[in-house]
């Protein structure tokens, strides 16, 4: 048994465990999400990487030598260029190396890839504090949702992706005897297949979740056998690239290959993703981000698995405990300042009112309720700050700016808070906007941000009519629904499966439509305009691979 295959044989019930949890679609995790389950001193030791790491060169990741290093990240903690760099080299360079590494990668056995591609996640656990902390300082997540999301969870999602894949290249045999009786003789003809990676994929990450948004295809990818080109957002590559500089040091050791992975960083004023994502020797493309460009990448000639914008809506109808409800929303509206493609954005309530245990609370006192609740929390000393973490961009900035002082729809106007350990981190609270169900041309259209309409109907009904509608035609990644009535629930779950789009019905407490956990939630359906490919369903694994079967007389 050479060293690979003690790999398998080492993470053998690791990814039985998984396999198990994708059948039964139960909580699992190897990865705990407590910062306190690692070492002591692993904090500390990822703030002094962190802090040498800026303003020098990347140099764990093998370019081949390049010597031109591009790089622009701003922490938005610190407003500040990390002034980090990585190397780059030519388009031509990265599909010939990742050509070449392919050949050896799709040659290793299914249960090698398999041992290291595990493996690897083990590597990069050792390397969650650092990629915490990089992912604070380039996309502004506050440290918990750093840490878990681009850690734990992004590790969960790769792990799901690679037990997908062993369970599809391994449905049946790779060879077989073929023999039908045909009367007085038999016909027999020798028979094996083989699982074809397409070949080279392009994975393009975002600047908001540039890990977690990453991993899937990435390791997708891997384990059908094509190697992958990373082009990260130009704002958030640190994080990425400490992934890759795992992987590729593990290649490295066993023998093979380090462009099975490579990086390709580029900047807003030389940008490089449509000559790559153009370029023949990319076979497929994995996309996170606008709409606009997911069509584009869309509409080329390739495999291509997208998650793009959408407009996320919340239908309150009745509830047992409206304060919880209102906790909940309050705290779903200000994670990461709404930076996230699950948080909600539009929130129907019926004009007259919503039915509580307490009785019915009018459509103004719900807002009041929820205005008030948004501002508790963001003007909490210890929870505001990180749970609102920082604004990534200016663009985002400016949009929040935009909606909350020019509009005379405005019941709550976004303000910066005060960040105790980083005194000029850009912050913005949620901005409040009240709005009748005939304004649709102004929530129709995702506002990404911590940016929340709350929108008088005429009945839970038109509430209903009008989510399906928004996500039917913008898209839909999640959708919250809170109601008592057996058949409201069922009305709202029949309409908005129609139209591809998942409900989180009743969420209170700890339970936040934001969070979609693997082995269990298919992050995206593929099913709407927000998407064409779902995290992890099997079609996101099957099409990266072709079956070929050859037949012996």
């Amino acid at each position: 048994m050479n060293a690979s295959e003690n790999l398998f044989t080492k993470h053998e019930q690791t990814l039985k465990d998984s396999l198990e949890a994708l059948k039964n679609r139960t909580y699992y995790s190897p990865y705990p999400e407590n910062p306190k389950a690692y070492a002591e001193d692993a904090d500390q030791k990822a703030k002094a990487y962190i802090s040498s790491i800026m303003n020098n060169n990347f140099t764990e990741i093998n370019q081949n030598n390049s010597d031109v290093y591009v790089g622009e990240e701003i922490s938005p903690y610190l407003q500040l260029g990390i002034g980090v760099k990585y190397g780059t080299k030519s388009i031509e360079d990265y599909i010939a190396d990742a050509e070449s590494a392919g050949k050896t990668w799709a040659a290793q056995p299914l249960e090698t890839r398999t041992g290291l591609l595990i493996e690897s996640l083990e590597r990069i656990k050792s390397r969650f504090f650092d990629i915490a902390y990089a992912t604070m300082h380039t996309t502004g997540q506050g440290y918990m949702m750093s840490f878990q999301a681009s850690g734990p969870h992004s590790n969960d999602r790769a792990l799901e992706a690679i037990a997908t894949g062993y369970r599809e290249l391994s449905i049946h045999v790779n060879e077989a005897d073929w023999v039908k009786p045909m009367g007085k003789f038999e016909l027999k003809i020798k028979k094996t297949w083989k699982a074809i990676p397409r070949g080279t994929g392009l994975v393009i990450g975002c600047s908001t979740f540039p890990v977690w948004n990453t991993l899937p295809g990435l390791f997708a990818n891997l384990i059908v056998g094509s190697p992958s080109i990373v082009k990260p957002h130009p704002k958030a590559i640190l994080p990425i690239a400490i992934v890759i500089a795992e992987l590729q040091k593990l290649f490295n050791e066993f023998g093979l290959p380090t462009s099975i992975v490579q990086l390709a960083p580029d900047t807003l004023a030389s940008p490089i993703t449509k000559n790559l994502s153009e370029h023949h020797g990319v076979k497929t493309i994995d996309y996170t981000g606008s709409s606009i460009f997911g069509e584009y990448i869309e509409s080329l000639n390739k495999t291509v698995f997208t998650e793009k914008a959408g407009v996320n809506s919340v239908i309150i109808d009745s509830a047992s405990d409206l304060k919880a409800v209102v906790s909940n929303l309050a705290f779903s509206a200000s994670l990461y300042s709404g930076q996230m493609c699950t948080a909600p954005q539009n929130i129907f309530v019926p004009a007259s009112g919503i039915k509580t245990n307490d009785g019915i609370v009018s459509f103004d006192d719900f807002v009041k309720m929820l205005t008030e609740g948004i501002t508790g929390l963001a003007d909490n000393p210890k929870a505001g700050a990180p749970t609102l973490g920082a604004i990534q961009s200016e663009v985002t900035l400016n949009r929040i700016k935009e909606y909350s002082e020019s509009n005379a729809h405005t019941v709550l106007a976004s303000k910066h808070i005060k960040n105790e350990e980083f005194a000029d981190a850009r912050t913005a609270t949620p901005v409040v906007l009240v709005k009748d169900s005939s304004s649709k041309s102004e929530f129709n259209q995702e506002c990404f941000g911590p940016i929340l309409f709350v929108i008088k109907t005429n009945s839970t009904e038109e509430s209903v009519s009008l989510t399906k509608e928004l996500a039917s035609t913008k898209g839909a990644i999640t959708c919250g629904a809170y109601t008592t009535n057996e058949e409201t629930r069922t009305l709202i779950e029949n309409e908005m499966n129609a139209v591809f789009t998942p409900v989180s019905f009743n969420f209170t407490g700890a339970a936040f439509i934001n969070s979609h956990a693997a082995f269990s939630d298919y992050h995206v359906t593929g099913g709407n305009a927000a998407g064409n490919a779902s995290l992890i369903s099997t079609e996101f694994i099957v099409r990266r691979f072709v079956w070929v079967g050859n037949r012996y007389a």
